[in-house]
């Protein structure tokens, strides 16, 4: 194996007990130094966007309350959650912050250039067409503004140190939910074009495409999450008038994942990039059927509003349920930050096995 994917892995492992609560965050940020981990990149939707569309004119924002109630000072930051996501978590385990700011926030600090931002933007997806419907911003906008992170990164730390810092950084990919739940299923231009089947192939080329741009930019380390288990959520039961996760919606999300899965072994073969992929399907599905096993009670609903349609706008001013760490959602659509906390705990767990296996 590769020095650097051991090198990855190795960091990465070091954060597990981290997300238990076990380990001291300054011994994990004194081994990510010793294994030259240097940042987190971050590129996708909502789930890992800590408030970019803050800074741009679409209604698709998070930045009120309730939202961010169990951030750092309770405050908003356009997180659609109650808290902190799973890159959030990544990243305090390297060492590096407890929180990772948003490309386009208007005071972004020489220390955020240097050790990661995400470029995500809530509601985009792979289907350009998807951003292009709530006006947000497509992965090629998200792309475009890494170049120029890579610029104003050069200018702070010159061009061989950049280099450096962009060939050791860990690049994470979230996205593939808006392309069904907010395109294919609600508006009328794929369905006519596409059978859902080869949308999901158009969704997965066009995601191989992306990453063969982030390997020309200079992205030699990426991880990939793939799409939740979508019958699971809330809004999706409500909408199908179920109790329990919808098989239809669900097998989609393994279906889909596994068109991923393809395109990335290719990618691994032809680009020769250190790939991992994170399994959120399997993660949220196993947090369903066994919440014991993580603390959790709630999983039926969220915890703002109603928790079984609110998400976005229609959460603004809602009442909350007492403990968000109990529940799997914080509103129909979007994951608790404990839920996130999972999610990256797993996250890094699958990476310290496919990276070193």
């Amino acid at each position: 194996m590769a020095r650097r994917a051991v090198v990855l892995a190795l960091a990465l492992a070091a954060v597990m007990p981290l997300l238990s609560g076990g380990v001291d965050t300054q011994q994990v940020k004194l081994l990510a130094a010793k294994f030259n981990v240097t940042c987190v990149l971050v590129f996708g939707d909502s789930s890992v966007d800590p408030g970019n569309n803050n800074y741009i004119a679409t209604p698709m924002k998070g930045n009120f309350l309730p939202y961010g109630k169990d951030f750092f000072r309770g405050r908003p930051t356009g997180r659609f959650s109650n808290g902190r996501l799973a890159t959030d978590f990544i990243a305090e385990g390297l060492g590096y912050t407890k929180a990772i700011r948003p490309f386009l926030h208007r005071r972004l600090r020489p220390v955020d250039i240097l050790h990661g931002v995400s470029f995500a933007s809530a509601a985009s997806g792979y289907d350009e067409l998807t951003a292009n419907l709530s006006n947000v911003l497509p992965l090629s906008k998200q792309l475009e503004y890494f170049r120029e992170y890579k610029m104003r990164l050069r200018q702070i730390a010159g061009a061989r140190k950049a280099e450096n810092i962009i060939k050791n950084a860990v690049a994470v990919l979230s996205m593939g939910t808006n392309d069904f739940l907010q395109n294919y299923y609600l508006e009328p231009i794929r369905p006519k074009q596409y059978t859902l089947e080869e949308y999901q192939n158009y969704l997965a080329s066009c995601m191989s495409d992306d990453v063969k741009t982030m390997h020309s930019l200079g992205i030699t380390r990426l991880v990939v999450v793939g799409v939740p288990a979508l019958g699971c959520m809330p809004i999706v039961k409500t909408l199908m008038n179920q109790d329990t996760c919808v098989d239809k919606y669900n097998n989609l999300s393994s279906s889909f994942n596994s068109k991923l899965n393809v395109k990335l072994d290719i990618a691994r073969k032809e680009l020769g990039m250190k790939i991992g992929y994170v399994d959120a399907y399997r993660t949220v599905q196993d947090a369903v059927n066994n919440p014991e096993k993580y603390g959790l009670i709630e999983t039926s609903k969220g915890c703002c509003g109603t928790g079984t349609v609110e998400y976005g706008d229609t959460c603004k001013g809602m009442s909350t349920c007492a403990d968000a760490s109990k529940y799997i959602f914080w509103d129909a659509v979007h994951p608790t930050e404990r839920m996130y906390e999972i999610i990256a705990g797993q996250a890094v767990d699958c990476l310290r096995k496919q990276l070193m296996g």
